[in-house]
């Protein structure tokens, strides 16, 4: 299976590129060829860092081909920043828009007792439609870093709690994302992923 996978300077690409050639993908890697794109059976979009890092998108052209391919219902995973991106923005980059197939916006978690960045382990709410978490249990972890997150919508796949209740992970049709690092998440991660490569169009999914 051809997957291409974006390296736009802020995704965790060696983890990634591991864990998909783990499950016997045969990763593409692209930074500005649009080709990759367009010949991709799978798009992946990594991420780390600040949500700014993601105008290389739109200044390379990426933005446009992968808002095509998806157009064409090829499946798409963004993870961290990369689910992010999915939105209409991030109050960590105002200036910097998102492809918006979301409509929300992502915002930094509110300072209180607990301690932002969220790092480290925590639990999944999954919902039972959901194709990209199938077979994930109700309380199985997952590896978090972010300071900035996604509200809960109707296109929420799974739903974690720090501070308050964000979206973990995100779905409609051929569009998904994960807030936490599914190639640092362990066999949750890897089911994960597994899904996602196996992913067939079935209707609208959450």
């Amino acid at each position: 299976m051809r997957v291409t996978v974006i390296d736009y300077k802020a995704g965790n690409l060696t983890s990634v590129l591991k864990a998909l050639r783990y499950l016997g993908a045969e990763p593409d890697v692209t930074d500005a060829d649009l080709s990759p794109i367009e010949a991709a059976e799978r798009i992946v979009l990594p991420g780390v860092g600040h949500f700014a890092a993601t105008e290389r998108l739109d200044a390379t052209g990426l933005t446009h081909a992968i808002r095509a391919a998806i157009a064409r219902d090829i499946p798409f995973l963004g993870i961290c920043v990369g689910m992010q991106w999915l939105y209409a923005g991030s109050s960590e980059a105002p200036e910097q828009p998102g492809l918006a197939h979301f409509a929300a916006q992502c915002t930094r978690f509110p300072e209180g007792d607990e301690k932002v960045p969220h790092v480290g382990w925590n639990s999944l709410e999954a919902r039972s439609n959901s194709q990209l978490l199938a077979d994930v249990e109700p309380g199985e972890y997952v590896y978090f870093t972010h300071s900035y997150k996604a509200p809960v919508t109707a296109n929420t796949a799974a739903i974690a709690r720090y501070i308050e209740p964000f979206a973990a992970a995100v779905e409609r049709q051929n569009v998904m994302g994960v807030q936490f690092h599914p190639e640092k998440s362990g066999e949750t991660g890897l089911k994960i992923l597994r899904n996602f490569l196996g992913w067939e169009a079935k209707g609208t999914a959450c």
